[in-house]
Formats: structure tokens, sequence, C-alpha cells
């Protein structure tokens, strides 16, 4: 068994509408933007999930003891790379724009969306872009916030 890399195996889109998000379809996802190449190294932001705890101890307790709560994501955002000409990132991706950021890993990013592919799928809402300031040796960055309005879909399947 051997490592699963991460470098060049990750796809992120944004989509702006999808019918069903347990079970995206090609061409909803051809119909979306690809991000993954003006996306920072570090610029998938916050969507890692965490599991609240709940106490379940009794006041005869002697041991603390806990079950599961909420499931959630804290400070998801897409850190970008800021393009010299057309820019669609920049320019979509604006204050109160809806739609999908959708996942895909341990698949070469140049991989065409396909049918059966395991997908994440996050309903967002965009807040306010925050340029980055500038650095020496770097690229002009920009973050933009991006809020999860529904629950996710963190086991989508690509549909045909």
């Amino acid at each position: 068994m051997a490592d699963s890399l991460a470098d060049g195996r990750t796809r992120v889109a944004y989509v702006p509408s999808i019918a069903n998000p347990a079970a995206p379809t090609v061409d909803e996802l051809n119909a979306g933007l690809l991000l993954q190449d003006v996306m920072t190294a570090d610029g998938l932001i916050g969507f890692e999930a965490s599991t609240a705890e709940v106490d379940t101890s009794a006041l005869g307790s002697t041991f603390d003891t806990k079950t599961i709560g909420r499931d959630s994501f804290s400070g998801t955002m897409l850190r970008l790379k800021k393009q010299t000409g057309s820019d669609p990132a920049f320019a979509t991706l604006t204050r109160g724009t809806d739609g999908y950021v959708v996942i895909r890993r341990d698949v070469a990013k140049d991989t065409g969306w396909a049918a059966g592919q395991d997908v994440e799928v996050y309903p967002i809402i965009c807040g306010r872009r925050r340029n980055l300031p500038p650095e020496a040796n770097s690229v002009r960055r920009y973050e933009v916030p991006t809020m999860i309005t529904d629950d996710p879909e963190l086991d989508a399947v690509v549909a045909s």
C-alpha cells in the first residue's frame, strides 16, 4: 500500500447551480469555474470538519462521558492569485454570490469530471473579498470568505 499524494491531485470548482448536491451531474460541474490553478498552494482554507462534544455525564457519574454533537466548518475561504487581464475568479466570486464549492481529491487535477467520482459539495455564499498585503517575492493574492449555507454533501458521487 502506498501513500496518496496531494500534489496535482485536487480539483476545486465554483459551480453556480446543482439540482441534487448529493449527485451533481457532469454537465453541472462542467458549467462551473475551475479554481485550483489560480489558488495558492494553501488556498483551500477551513474545509475540514470538526465535531462538537455533548456531555452525557449524569450527576451521579464518576466518569465524564460524551457523545457526538454538531459538525461544523470554521473560517472556510479560498485564497487566490490575482490574474492579469481577464480574471474570471476575481470577477465571479464577489460578495453575495452563492453557489457551490466542489472539491475532488485523489484524482489528477486535469482529469475531467466523470460519473462515479467522489466529490465534496459545499453550498456557499461569498463574503467580501479581502486583498492581502503585498509581500516580497510573491504574487498578488486575495481571499474570498465562503460561508457554508446548508449541510454539505461530503460523500457525494458525480452522476452522468
